[in-house]
């Protein structure tokens, strides 16, 4: 019953954040209420939804993905925002469990990454649309991973979530020396990328987007998460030029592969290493 609430409210959040992501247009505030007030309506003919034309994932299957007035199909990207967004509830802290110097501190320290990821999800959305990565959700970032610092300094939980695989690039000290050295690793990275390509390979939303990430997964945990968005983005581009989506002088937003890698590091990173060492038989 505790996941299905959990999904259940995770849903109606995800439900939330495409109204955000959707409305967002680079200039106003990401939640200005000119922006995110009023009546949710069809995109295509603009008629007013009713509230049972708006429960999440529900509503877009019994009406089979179209529009009930003007019959226009309804963007995928609806429910599987949604659903993304439940997963976020339940997988999360089920990770958290995992972690034995939580204790107590479990449900903040879940909440807290469940903003995490829930950030990087609407972040994602809005580069896909736009190209922009919204300062405000940077900086939103960046306040999480305060927290979280924090957090894990009361805890004790500061240890990396690769385990004991981080044990040859982990600086000793305190939480916050790994924190700072991820977030300034992340940024100077990109920096340099932005710098060799002349900002035609890596735009300056990635940068800022490093510095939050760096300092919210530490050091040498940072690695992973960019190595990994970048194998996923060469994966995705070399597919999108095979199917003829794309061309070779094509961009795509970085953003959401940061996002997927972050995500994935968090949820899965640990058995994910352990199968790679097991793989290659060491």
């Amino acid at each position: 019953m505790v996941i299905f609430f959990l999904f259940l409210f995770g849903v109606v959040i995800g439900s939330f954040l495409n109204v955000v992501s959707l409305r967002y247009d680079g200039e106003h505030f990401l939640l200005d209420p000119r922006m995110i007030g009023g009546r949710s309506h069809c995109p295509h003919c603009g008629k007013t939804l009713r509230w049972f034309e708006l429960v999440p994932i529900l509503s877009f299957l019994v009406q089979r993905g179209r529009c009930r007035h003007c019959k226009t199909r309804i963007s995928i990207q609806y429910p599987v925002v949604e659903f993304i967004s439940g997963i976020i509830f339940v997988l999360v802290p089920w990770r958290v469990a995992g972690f034995s110097a939580i204790g107590l501190a479990g449900w903040p320290f879940s909440a807290l990454w469940i903003f995490a990821l829930l950030t990087l999800l609407t972040l994602s959305i809005i580069d896909m649309r736009t190209g922009i990565i919204p300062d405000e959700l940077n900086i939103a970032l960046g306040v999480i991973a305060v927290l979280l610092g924090i957090f894990a300094a009361i805890s004790g939980a500061g240890a990396s979530l690769l385990g004991t695989f981080s044990d040859l690039l982990r600086i000793e000290g305190s939480v916050w020396v790994g924190r700072m050295t991820g977030a300034i690793f992340g940024f100077a990275f990109f920096e340099f990328l932005v710098l060799v390509t002349r900002k035609k390979g890596i735009g300056m939303g990635d940068v800022k987007l490093a510095l939050p990430l760096g300092l919210l997964f530490g050091w040498p945990d940072i690695l992973p998460v960019i190595g990994f968005a970048f194998i996923c983005g060469a994966i995705i581009g070399i597919l999108l030029i095979f199917l003829k989506k794309k061309t070779m002088k094509a961009t795509l937003p970085f953003g959401p592969f940061l996002a997927f890698s972050s995500a994935f590091i968090f949820l899965f990173g640990l058995p994910a290493a352990e199968w790679y060492l097991h793989f290659i038989g060491m």
